[in-house]
């Protein structure tokens, strides 16, 4: 996992990383060497897609915008981190992301779908399909066990129940966690809880995983195990977008997004940092 970490975040020229230009061999009429005019680049459909994405609560006759027209890009296969300070909107973008709570306005597209409109049923059903929540408080039912906790994702998506067993034992394998099935979450650490929630997120196999804060109530060396799964996962091509507060934790992700007031204030690259060159390595270095 150590090798991981030494990363360093870097925007690129047009402070988004998911659009670089393209760059021909062009003579001084804008023609492509051969005399050809240079083929235009294949329109790129992110997996998911924010325009002008708001989202406002009114209180005691006070209106609060906690998103304010934020436009984000994830691709397939991405690691994305979002940070801030505490009331930027961070939890809330990710709730609103989820359908778990909805957008007052904008756009939300979901591998080239259009779904900020659904129902609260069509954002139900799209979450069993396609994406996976973990809650930084865990939020596994109690009065099941965690082979049922992990299982019911996979059977509510379709899976057999031969099928949702086996992807069942498979992540509480990955995860260490194979002689805890039949013991109840209250019996458990949070640690392991935590463990039980990321596989149970994983179940369905979604094409994105929605982090809130997964390490946010985990000791130290709970954490590392919850981040070497969430960095397998990724390496395996999981698109995962997560909320935290904690830098070395941001450091794994390929792109950092910092929110401030509600809207988005920087989107970087994350780029390693050669082992030996820079002797902090639980900092993220800042690069314009």
């Amino acid at each position: 996992m150590s090798g991981h970490w030494p990363r360093a975040v870097r925007g690129d020229a047009q402070g988004r990383s998911g659009r670089s230009s393209v760059v021909g061999s062009l003579g001084g009429d804008g023609v492509g060497s051969l005399g050809r005019e240079p083929s235009k680049p294949r329109e790129h459909t992110p997996l998911l897609r924010t325009s002008g994405l708001v989202k406002t609560y009114r209180t005691d006759g006070v209106t609060v915008e906690a998103v304010r027209g934020i436009d984000i890009d994830l691709d397939a296969g991405e690691f994305v981190a979002i940070m801030g300070p505490s009331g930027s909107g961070k939890s809330t973008l990710l709730h609103v992301l989820g359908g778990l709570e909805p957008a007052t306005r904008g756009e939300i597209w979901l591998r080239g779908q259009r779904v900020d409109g659904l129902s609260t049923a069509g954002w139900a059903v799209l979450r069993r399909r396609q994406i996976g929540f973990v809650f930084q408080f865990f939020n596994l039912l109690s009065n099941m066990t965690v082979a049922d906790n992990v299982e019911l994702p996979a059977l509510l998506a379709g899976a057999s129940a031969r099928q949702a067993r086996k992807r069942r034992e498979e992540l509480l394998g990955e995860l260490g966690l194979a002689d805890k099935a039949n013991a109840a979450p209250a019996r458990l650490s949070g640690g392991e809880q935590q463990r039980v929630a990321l596989a149970r997120a994983l179940a369905n196999e979604p094409s994105l995983l929605l982090a809130d804060e997964p390490t946010g109530n985990l000791d130290s060396s709970n954490t590392r195990d919850v981040l070497r799964l969430l960095r397998r996962t990724h390496d395996a091509g999981q698109a995962i977008l997560m909320v935290t507060h904690d830098a070395r934790v941001a450091s794994l992700a390929d792109r950092v997004i910092n929110l401030f007031d509600g809207m988005v204030a920087d989107d970087a690259k994350v780029v390693p940092i050669p082992r030996g060159v820079n002797a902090v390595r639980d900092v993220l270095e800042l690069r314009g």
